[in-house]
């Protein structure tokens, strides 16, 4: 046999004992020995192999797949340029502490820097990106360091394969391979917060600082203090609309708490980082802070959930007031036009059925779930907040899907136009993707840079495509609405493989000044 055949089946047997169940490759020649050990290890049953073109779709594929399934996922492709378009999908990863297994092939090192072709310094190429960077070519690879260490996000192995490239033999090399289980965790930590106000607040980002939200909402309910959500998708018990009646300087000195306690990253709104940096205390909680965001402050800071301490009762009134905010902030949302982004966002967010993922872009659909939605329960929601970056969303929305029977996703057009490229390849997936398109970048219109020299050329930056009918040149199904019902109608139906629905929406100029005639009713509450 030879070496490049006994290390890819090396790897493959490792990750299949490992309890990783899917891989996400890209073809190429270098990395034929491994692609080839792969589908030999799918036909048996032991992975899911999935297929995609472009590397930089692929690594958001698996990031969705990790993400939704809880488990690391392997990404595989050849040497080269292949391996740079990795590095979007790595970061976010990264930040987030997505474990993914990136395994880029590589020619022998002795032909580095020959200019042999197709051949780059490849590894360490992430650099502080990942956990753990191995180049690897002995046939005998032990895989022990690099499982461990994939609870802290994602690894590179480089793995350096010499032709021949193609199997020289039919041994049944899978013989006695079995699937393990992938066992991960976080476990509540061990430090103790002692609580002496009764006047609190708890602020869940959209990330969660990587914890589930069972163990946020055990932990908020044994506090008692009101809780304010980026995601009130997600936890039920939150206080709906704070990012819209906390843009009141008079609310937000009314609603000043004693203590504040911060559960992941808070990226979305600044009137509720307002209200945090007024709190007398500021404690954070979030698993990152002993490794990636090393330089956080706040008060107190725990990697883990803590053990509560607790000497106050929270107070009942102070619960009540942070919801008559939210009740008041409510019936202002009947003075909206019932065709925009906000209320497209209310109506979207309460009629996804139970049970359903859904995933939900960066810049503008992400704000206006946070402020205009109600709080529920039952839905499976992700996000890319590690660096919020608009590529990569689609093909995130695909991984994700890939492990529940019916999805959703809302992008904005940019986002849609930034990835349109995923829908090359779909699967047998069900996904609904809802683009809300104002023809650019309408998150601009509503920042401070809105009335500077050149805006629609360098910020707005109309694009005049029809999301629709790229869509359909993909082959995807596709439809367009324009009103409350007929986008009703379209999120309700059953979702039967990948459809896309475009939501042509007023002007970004006619939104920016909807948010501000809405923030100037606040400020009358």
């Amino acid at each position: 046999m030879n070496t490049s055949t006994a290390l890819a089946r090396n790897i493959t047997q490792q990750i299949i004992s490992s309890g990783i169940t899917d891989v996400v490759m890209s073809p190429g020649s270098r990395n034929a020995p491994l692609s080839i050990a792969l589908y030999v290890a799918q036909t048996h049953g032991l992975i899911n192999l999935h297929v995609r073109i472009d590397e930089r779709s692929a690594g958001f594929f698996a990031l969705g797949i990790a993400k939704a399934s809880g488990k690391p996922v392997a990404l595989l492709c050849t040497s080269g340029t292949a391996v740079a378009n990795y590095l979007p999908a790595v970061l976010e990863a990264h930040h987030s502490q997505v474990p993914l297994l990136v395994m880029t092939a590589d020619r022998p090192a002795r032909l580095r820097q020959t200019g042999a072709n197709q051949t780059t310094m490849q590894a360490g190429i992430f650099g502080q990106a990942v956990s753990l960077a191995c180049d690897v070519s002995e046939i005998d690879f032990d895989f022990t360091d690099v499982f461990s260490t994939l609870t802290h996000g994602p690894v590179h192995l480089n793995v350096q394969f010499d032709e021949p490239l193609l199997p020289d033999d039919e041994s049944d090399w899978l013989k006695g391979v079995t699937p393990g289980s992938y066992k991960a965790g976080k476990p509540r930590g061990q430090e103790e917060l002692e609580i002496t106000e009764s006047r609190g607040l708890i602020v869940v980002g959209h990330d969660r600082g990587t914890f589930n939200c069972a163990d946020i909402s055990a932990f908020a309910r044994e506090i008692g203090w009101p809780v304010i959500a980026e995601d009130p998708l997600s936890f039920p018990e939150s206080i709906a609309h704070a990012s819209l009646f906390l843009t009141s300087q008079v609310i937000r000195t009314q609603l000043k708490p004693e203590t504040v306690i911060v559960i992941g990253r808070t990226t979305l709104s600044r009137s509720v980082n307002a209200l945090i940096k007024s709190s007398g205390r500021e404690i954070v909680i979030d698993s990152r802070i002993s490794s990636v965001d090393v330089k956080r402050s706040a008060d107190q800071l725990f990697a883990a959930v803590p053990h509560l301490i607790k000497s106050a009762e929270a107070d009942s009134e102070w619960d009540k007031q942070w919801r008559n905010y939210s009740d008041a902030t409510n019936q202002l949302f009947s003075t909206l036009p019932q065709w925009c982004e906000e209320n497209i966002a209310r109506q979207v967010s309460a009629l996804i059925p139970d049970s359903a993922s859904l995933f939900i872009s960066s810049s503008r659909p992400i704000r206006d779930i946070e402020g205009f939605a109600s709080s529920r329960t039952g839905l499976n929601t992700f996000a890319n907040r590690g660096l919020a970056g608009i590529d990569g969303n689609i093909s995130t929305a695909l991984g994700i899907a890939s492990q529940y029977e019916t999805s959703f996703a809302i992008v904005g057009d940019l986002s849609f136009l930034h990835d349109m490229g995923a829908l090359v390849s779909t699967e047998k997936i069900n996904l609904r993707l809802l683009v809300i398109n104002n023809d650019g970048g309408g998150i601009f219109s509503t920042l401070p840079q809105n009335s500077v020299e050149g805006f629609e050329t360098i910020f707005g930056t109309p694009h005049g495509k029809d999301p629709a009918k790229i869509a359909q040149a993909m082959g995807v199904a596709s439809f367009t609405v324009e009103s409350i019902d007929e986008l009703r109608e379209k999120i309700s139906a059953p979702v039967k493989g990948v459809s896309v629905v475009v939501a042509n929406v007023p002007s970004r100029e006619m939104n920016a000044q909807i948010l501000r005639d809405f923030y100037q009713a606040v400020e009358k509450l």
